[in-house]
């Protein structure tokens, strides 16, 4: 019984060696090319959609804003098939699985909203058609080599750090409901024209924002959040980008307007301080501080 019980701690503690599988590291080396390529037709050309894109995006802060998204994926995916463990990436996975599905049902709900003989198209419908079952079923086997946090001698995120990042995450995640649910209610809201494809897709970046801080907010572990944020700030400075070259396409007069521009801008500025703070101080306890 001893000797049974010994050979399974050794199979535990080989199974939990944070490491990433073959097929999650070449899965991502496979999508990052296509959020790259994404990302310059809608931030570098916005205004060519119709002609270069799946789908015709109007106006150019939506395009710009979904291709603001992809880079901060392409970041992330190309971190995860370099030299990550497990426990540094895992984070992103659930967020992007959230994002594919609901792109993959907005793409069936809007089919006649495509440009259905590009090869743009056949990419589009490839990658948001497959990619939420592949990730989500990579994320469930690989997350089995997470060490766990009580393993770890991290730095610890403070708990009410966790906890505003939980509620920014919570509410930002509603929000995306109401705009997938209800994009005729956010149409009329919204501080740029929207239609309810273009409604959708904003419910599916805000979904992705929504989750991936959720899932910041639930672990404790400082170098498990590291990663998330980085890609995190890296589409929140190329939103503020495209706020200033799309300033035309805001409605000036919507209240919201200045709300989403107040929230760009908080985030903007308490993201790379959070992450100054927490890279310069201590390994600390969670709760001590």
């Amino acid at each position: 019984m001893e000797s049974t019980g010994n050979v399974e701690n050794v199979r535990g503690t080989r199974v939990r060696n944070d490491r990433i599988f073959p097929e999650t590291r070449w899965v991502s080396v496979i999508i990052v090319p296509f959020l790259v390529a994404a990302f310059v037709i809608l931030y570098l050309f916005p205004d060519h959609t119709q002609g270069l894109f799946a789908w015709g995006i109007q106006p150019r802060m939506s395009a710009m804003m979904l291709g603001a998204a992809y880079i901060g994926g392409a970041y992330f995916f190309m971190r995860v098939a370099t030299f990550a463990r497990w426990h540094w990436v895992k984070v992103g996975f659930l967020p992007v699985t959230s994002f594919a599905t609901l792109m993959g049902i907005a793409t069936i709900l809007h089919w006649d909203r495509f440009n259905h003989s590009y090869l743009s198209f056949f990419a589009w419908v490839g990658l948001y058609f497959t990619t939420p079952f592949i990730v989500f079923l990579l994320w469930l086997r690989n997350r089995s080599t997470d060490p766990g946090p009580q393993t770890s001698s991290d730095r610890r995120v403070p708990r009410l750090v966790r906890l505003v990042i939980g509620i920014v995450g919570g509410l930002t995640l509603f929000t995306s409901i109401v705009l997938f649910l209800q994009p005729g209610f956010m149409i009329s809201a919204w501080p740029w024209q929207l239609t309810p494809l273009t409604a959708r897709v904003m419910g599916a970046l805000f979904a992705l924002t929504g989750v991936g801080e959720l899932g910041i907010a639930l672990d404790v572990r400082w170098s498990a959040v590291r990663i998330a944020l980085q890609s995190q700030m890296i589409g929140i400075v190329a939103i503020g980008l495209a706020i200033v070259f799309s300033w035309n396409n805001f409605h000036q007069a919507n209240p919201l307007t200045w709300i989403f521009i107040a929230s760009i801008l908080f985030l903007l500025i308490a993201s790379p301080l959070l992450y100054i703070w927490m890279e310069t101080r201590g390994k600390v306890i969670d709760g001590a501080a």
